[in-house]
């Protein structure tokens, strides 16, 4: 049992259901949605923005997975730049953490509404929220066997694409080249591919509840890192050749358009009940993090600590949970998010940032990587943060300047 005020969570995740949770944030939503704006931004260079994408994922992954071991605690970053950098750098990653993704689970939501009923997406929205915030408050253990049904659907309708695009006579080599492609074009795309690959950061944020962590951490994250890499690649390429970038840069469903042009029209219905059960897969993996990173900052009395009470019987942080879902229903039935993939890229970007900064105060003796791979990451999360649309650069320096407010009046208050 769980003390229902301050208990720990129960170790109950092994290596696969850990991968599988991870794969569930990554191969989701993002591959059916992101690829459009991808290719409005980098054209035929956005392979490359794929590839610049998956090498500061990699590094962030890395740096992510070495500090997991180290602290195997709910709430990845937040604790590991408050125990590597300061109170104030880790409070910093947790707010941009929460902020951002409670913003990219109620885009989410709107995205199983629009592919699931597109007339009436807001009320189907809102009723993913409940019905996934019930399964969370039951427990993880069940949480992630719905999360292994569900990457196994999306692997084979998006395996389902990937055949019928190369299998027709749509698909040609001549789109792939990198033609007319800015440096900055490329730069943006990969920003914005990088919110599909953010997810294996929920495997570190479920560290409390992962058995034997040291172990299980480090191996978890770069095994389902490079089956997402795989996946995205071959998808990505697969689009490319048979719309080429113009008409991939337009597509507002790009996978729907691709098995269209590919001649295979009966596979529309089976990729949008694909991409609304990505989304569904992707929203169930953000509430998670989004709830364990809540409850590690609770303790910590950053956020109410009512917040930090674990459930006696189910083993959760269920008003955590409870407070994020109704949260993430307000906005999924008030407003659409789904713009604000580039709000929620930059504040994600920001948090991988401290992460990397805290890999590199590691000391040998507590397994620190190479010094040029938290260096690279930490480069390489400000370069595409600011690369983001303007907008979105504007409105995720507004969030984290009010974060910063208020953890200013916290501590004058504490004075």
């Amino acid at each position: 049992m769980a003390d229902s005020n301050t208990g720990e969570l129960r170790r109950s995740l092994g290596l696969f259901d850990a991968v599988t949770i991870g794969l569930g944030s990554m191969v989701g939503a993002g591959i059916f949605a992101a690829l459009g704006p991808a290719a409005r931004a980098a054209g035929s260079g956005l392979l490359l923005g794929l590839a610049v994408a998956a090498v500061v994922a990699y590094c962030n992954a890395t740096s992510s997975a070495r500090l997991a071991a180290r602290y195997p605690a709910s709430g990845g970053t937040y604790v590991y730049g408050r125990e590597r950098l300061g109170e104030f750098w880790g409070y910093l990653a947790g707010w941009g953490f929460v902020v951002g993704k409670t913003a990219s689970c109620a885009a989410m939501a709107l995205t199983i509404g629009a592919y699931a009923w597109p007339s009436h997406a807001h009320p189907v929205a809102v009723a993913a929220v409940v019905g996934l915030t019930a399964v969370n408050y039951a427990g993880v253990r069940k949480s992630a066997w719905l999360t292994r049904v569900i990457v196994s659907l999306v692997l084979a309708v998006l395996a389902a694409v990937v055949v019928a695009a190369f299998a027709s006579g749509a698909a040609g080599a001549e789109p792939l080249r990198p033609a007319g492609t800015t440096l900055g074009g490329v730069v943006q795309a990969a920003g914005l591919l990088f919110f599909a690959f953010a997810g294996y950061a929920r495997i570190a944020t479920l560290g409390e509840e992962v058995r034997d962590p040291a172990r299980t951490i480090p191996r978890a994250i770069p095994i389902a890192l490079a089956i997402a890499l795989a996946v995205y690649a071959l998808v990505a390429v697969a689009a490319l050749a048979v719309l080429g970038p113009r008409r991939l840069g337009e597509a507002t469903a790009p996978l729907v358009d691709t098995v269209r042009a590919a001649g295979t029209g009966w596979l529309v219905p089976v990729v949008q009940v694909g991409a609304a059960v990505a989304a569904l897969g992707s929203l169930l993996a953000l509430i998670l993090g989004v709830s364990r990173t809540t409850l590690a900052m609770a303790r910590d009395h950053h956020l109410p600590h009512a917040l930090s009470a674990v459930h006696p019987r189910f083993g959760v942080p269920h008003r955590a949970e409870l407070l994020i879902g109704l949260v993430v229903a307000i906005l999924a039935a008030t407003a659409d998010l789904r713009d604000a993939i580039g709000f929620s890229s930059f504040a994600v970007l920001i948090y991988y940032a401290v992460a990397n900064a805290s890999a590199f105060t590691l000391g040998r003796d507590e397994g620190r990587p190479h010094p040029a791979i938290p260096s690279i990451g930490l480069m390489g999360c400000v370069l595409l943060a600011f690369a983001m649309p303007l907008s979105s650069v504007a409105s995720g320096l507004a969030v984290l300047a009010l974060g910063v407010a208020a953890y200013a009046i916290r501590r004058a208050r504490a004075k």
